[in-house]
């Protein structure tokens, strides 16, 4: 169980909410709402304990299970199978029953005994723990998650972004916690894996909190909303599930109108009246106190809710370049054992909108940071065009700096503009003030994706590279996006599971990984849009 009281919450000087009281027990499912930058992965990092609060107190009783936006968690040389099983402390038991077995098998009496009886040790610890039927549980939510069993024995540090993050999300669900903390938990999920998701949430016993602009996850998981207004820094508990919230939302606004109306006529006749009244002396102490009367009216009614604010995005003109600024020859990459895709050949033309389609694990984010000169391929080359300046958008936004300020990543991403220019443009993304002082890993999801949109919009770029740039954002600032993208006119290579982000680019081609095929563009593929 997770009780806040008092709850005080900051990002620097800049206060999110104050006076927040709540608890989450089993069978609170609830949905943690709000415009990118009003504080939710905040609040959550607070919760989980992972930061601490201005004021106030958190108190966490039981196992609190916590999946993070940011997937780089854990050992990178741990296997995969190992860190799901780590959520129950098992996954030491089946390394040294491993190790146990590899003994036996030795013509030494004496090792084959101490092996027999290690083995035996740790094959008790792994009964207490579930036994095998909690390794079969564990597989089973991985494959569900779309991590595919060959997986399983990989390190990862092998791992894509997208990947590690079904991995962490899986060693979440495994863990038995009771009460969970999700942030963004179908980023990076196929159609299939959000319905299996969709499921487990609604008939998981325990409670949770979900950060999620997937309204249908939202519409049938949730029975409580928890709305932080950024304008108020308050949080609104509305104990009902999502569509009664919605609803609700619309009734609360419609009322806060009616009321500021009806408080500003009354206002303005008393202050009409006391005017009137102030020009003779035996009527200015009446005409004081209708004055008074008038302000204390004004100050208390709420009035409407300001309108979020939404970044403005526009991505840049594109530099001069040659007919085909990029081209890719004979690429493949494998990781070990493991082959992520061979023999890739291709060619962007200038203005040329190609959209990378796979199942998860086909290496199309391996197949931009190689294109955007991240990664290098282990056969084959990228052969830059006359011109060419690539613009790469990381879903993971791992082209920004965590340990710089927001004002320092825009100053690296263009060296050329002044400090004042700097902060024009940061500022048309919503970082004003002393929030272009904030270092960068303790932005939100979707402040990390507004900073790397920002870095791409100064950088002149005539080829773009983007993965899962719809990621994290509100749906408003996730329109901005499509619109940047359907109005860019240089190269675009795009990789998504957002059908919308598909319809707006309108694809010449299609790279289908990891056969490497090329085509033409037809609707018939953009069934696989949200499977991939």
């Amino acid at each position: 169980m997770i009780t806040a009281h008092q709850l005080e919450v900051r990002v620097g000087a800049r206060l999110l909410m104050d006076d927040v009281s709540f608890r989450v027990g089993p069978g609170d499912k609830v949905g943690l709402v709000g415009r990118n930058g009003a504080g939710k992965t905040t609040l959550t990092k607070v919760l989980s304990g992972d930061a601490l609060p201005a004021g106030g107190s958190v108190s966490r009783t039981g196992e609190i299970g916590y999946l993070p936006q940011d997937p780089r968690v854990g050992d990178p040389e741990v296997l995969v199978r190992d860190r799901i099983l780590s959520a129950r402390g098992l996954d030491d038991a089946v390394r040294r029953m491993r190790a146990a077995e590899h003994e036996m098998g030795s013509e030494d009496p004496s090792v084959r005994e101490r092996a027999m009886r290690r083995y035996q040790r740790a094959h008790d610890e792994l009964d207490a723990g579930g036994g095998y039927a909690a390794e079969t549980e564990a597989l089973q939510i991985a494959q569900s998650l779309g991590i595919a069993d060959r997986l399983m024995d990989q390190h990862l540090g092998t791992l894509s972004g997208g990947q590690r993050r079904r991995v962490e999300l899986a060693r979440i669900l495994f863990s038995g916690a009771e009460v969970l903390i999700l942030d963004e938990p179908t980023n990076h999920l196929d159609a299939d894996s959000i319905i299996w998701l969709r499921d487990w949430m609604k008939a998981f016993k325990g409670g949770f909190i979900v950060i999620s602009h997937d309204n249908s996850l939202m519409a049938q998981t949730v029975n409580k909303v928890f709305h932080l207004d950024a304008n108020r820094a308050v949080m609104d508990i509305y104990n009902m599930g999502w569509k009664n919230y919605l609803t609700q939302r619309e009734t609360d606004e419609e009322r806060r109108k009616r009321e500021l109306m009806n408080a500003q006529n009354k206002a303005r006749t008393l202050t009409d009246q006391a005017n009137k009244m102030r020009a003779k002396a035996t009527k200015a102490s009446a005409a004081q106190q209708m004055l008074k009367r008038a302000e204390k009216l004004m100050a208390g009614v709420e009035g409407e809710r300001q309108v979020d604010k939404v970044a403005a995005i526009k991505f840049p003109s594109p530099a001069p370049c040659g007919r085909t600024p990029i081209t890719a020859q004979g690429l493949s990459k494998s990781y070990g054992a493991l082959e992520v895709f061979t023999a890739v050949d291709l060619a962007i033309d200038k203005g040329s909108r190609v959209v990378i389609l796979g199942l998860n694990g086909a290496g199309k984010t391996t197949m931009l940071r190689i294109l955007a000169g991240v990664d290098k391929p282990d056969t084959g080359e990228v052969v830059p065009g006359h011109g060419l300046k690539v613009g790469y958008y990381a879903q993971e936004h791992e082209t920004l700096d965590v340990r710089r300020s927001v004002l320092e990543n825009m100053q690296s991403a263009a060296p050329e503009l002044t400090d004042t220019e700097a902060r024009t443009v940061l500022g048309a993304f919503l970082f004003s003030g002393d929030d272009v002082h904030k270092p960068a890993g303790v932005l939100s999801g979707g402040e990390k994706t507004r900073l790397a949109l920002a870095s791409l919009v100064v950088s002149a770029a005539n080829v773009l590279l983007l993965d899962e740039p719809t990621n994290n954002l509100d749906p408003a600032s996730r329109e901005e996006v499509l619109n940047a993208i359907r109005r860019y006119e240089g190269s675009i290579i795009l990789v998504t599971h957002d059908e919308g982000a598909v319809e707006a680019l309108e694809p010449d081609r299609v790279l289908i990984l990891p056969d490497g095929v090329e085509d033409l563009w037809n609707e018939s593929y953009a069934d696989l849009v949200s499977l991939a």
